[in-house]
């Protein structure tokens, strides 16, 4: 599907039906597939033939709308997940092992900063923090000898910044290591970082890709650029025998192309299980299939929402990289011409009492801690996610007691303004 369009591929990619087949993805919701022989399921075993045995680490439903996403993002091979956090977890467990150091941009999701900083330093695997806004000077000097990954967001969750990719790629190719980005909130529709430099992308498929808040879900694709084998000292697990597969040497057997996936699939799939349902695979389809139509509407509502609320006299602030006020407005332009995404960051000039206010009266906005859904929601992490931190803990964490989080939906961005501006009004 290289030679079409977005919304081509959105609609086509990942499955062809033949003659007679189900025009619609099929759901194969089956544990198992049976074979004639032993030998028969012994060549996939080996990863000498292709086929299923077992849905915990491979299945057709999955494999399709997998496949439709590694065209949307330009890569070689891609797998599904059962969340975005097994997706951020798989996609760097899958290069780093115990002694490994990480470079990360501090500006993550937050379960993505706790997964690094907390959980997987539990396994031995270090990390440092750096500045999304840092000088390649200050990259170069986060990195260690035993640096394997470095890793950052597109658009970050919630902070709303805006990741410098290509230099983010150009330090870390420096260094012999890949750039993973997740391009969650963009998703491929707004930008593709395959073509600023970035090596593998990872996706919470249950934002913006499934879009209407139905079925949990991630996604890992690869470019197939990154050459594992000009690194072998550093990548052993993708470039020396795996003795829990047979002996095989990834990186050689399926080349830089299809030893990353490969080796997340028949390794860490194996033995994490954190597979996507083929139902929530077929959700997700459904909502890919409509993804480069809703996209231009989220964003076009988020801009309309964040220029209403930089105008407001009770709004002290607003986060949103496409206004030209904002100080990664030039960074978006390069990187997101055609908008960003739907949601908006913004401080009310009441504090946490004026906050709670606004959450009260609006109607069509509702509390949720979810984001990048065909409604519209909304979240003060103060009274909420955030709820037992002090006033002080909360401007710490970056999330002070005025702000507010919302994800403007598909509805018609008038009375998503009539709706903020009647929530704005009733604070005294």
């Amino acid at each position: 599907m290289n030679d079409y369009r977005m919304g081509t591929k959105c609609v086509q990619a990942g499955y062809k039906p033949g003659n007679g087949e189900p025009r619609q993805i099929p759901i194969i919701q089956s544990t198992t597939f049976k074979y004639d022989t032993s030998e028969d399921m012994g060549k996939l075993f080996d990863l000498e033939a292709e086929g299923y045995f077992y849905s915990r680490l491979q299945n057709p439903t999955n494999d399709h709308v997998a496949a439709k996403i590694a065209a949307m993002e330009g890569g070689t091979a891609a797998m599904l997940t059962s969340s975005g956090q097994a997706a951020n977890f798989m996609a760097l467990f899958n290069i780093c092992e115990c002694g490994d150091h990480i470079v990360a941009s501090s500006s993550i999701y937050g379960g993505t900063f706790n997964l690094i900083s907390v959980t997987m330093a539990k396994m031995g695997i270090t990390a440092t923090f750096v500045s999304p806004d840092a000088t390649e000077e200050e990259l170069n000097a986060a990195f260690k000898p035993n640096t394997k990954v470095m890793f950052g967001e597109t658009i970050a969750n919630p902070a709303l910044t805006v990741l410098d990719i290509e230099l983010f790629a150009k330090v870390a190719h420096a260094h012999g290591v890949p750039l993973v980005v997740d391009n969650t909130f963009p998703t491929p529709v707004n930008c593709r970082p395959f073509e600023w430099g970035a090596d593998i992308v990872t996706h919470s498929t249950t934002k913006y890709m499934d879009g209407h808040g139905a079925a949990l879900g991630g996604a890992i694709v690869d470019s197939g650029n990154f050459d594992w084998m000009a690194h072998a000292d550093k990548y052993p697990g993708l470039c020396t025998p795996d003795e829990s597969y047979h002996g095989i040497t990834y990186a050689e057997k399926f080349g830089k192309e299809g030893a990353f996936i490969t080796k997340c699939t028949a390794q860490l799939m194996r033995d994490f299980g954190s597979m996507q349902s083929p139902n929530n695979a077929f959700i997700l389809n459904l909502g890919l299939e409509s993804l480069h139509v809703r996209m231009p509407k989220h964003v076009e509502n988020g801009q309309a929402v964040a220029e209403f609320l930089e105008k407001h006299p009770k709004v002290a602030y607003v986060n949103y990289p496409g206004l030209p006020s904002n100080k990664y407005y030039k960074r978006a332009q390069k990187y997101l011409p055609n908008g960003g995404c739907g949601v908006v960051s913004f401080g009310l000039k009441g504090g946490r009492e004026a906050a709670s206010t606004f959450m009260q009266n609006l109607k069509l906005g509702a509390i949720e801690t979810h984001v990048a859904d065909a409604r519209t929601c909304c979240l003060n992490p103060a009274t909420s996610t955030h709820r037992q931190m002090t006033d002080e803990q909360l401007i710490e964490a970056g999330v002070p007691a005025e702000l507010i989080r919302i994800s403007l939906g598909l509805e018609d961005k008038e009375d998503l303004i009539a709706d903020i501006s009647n929530a704005l009004d009733a604070i005294k």
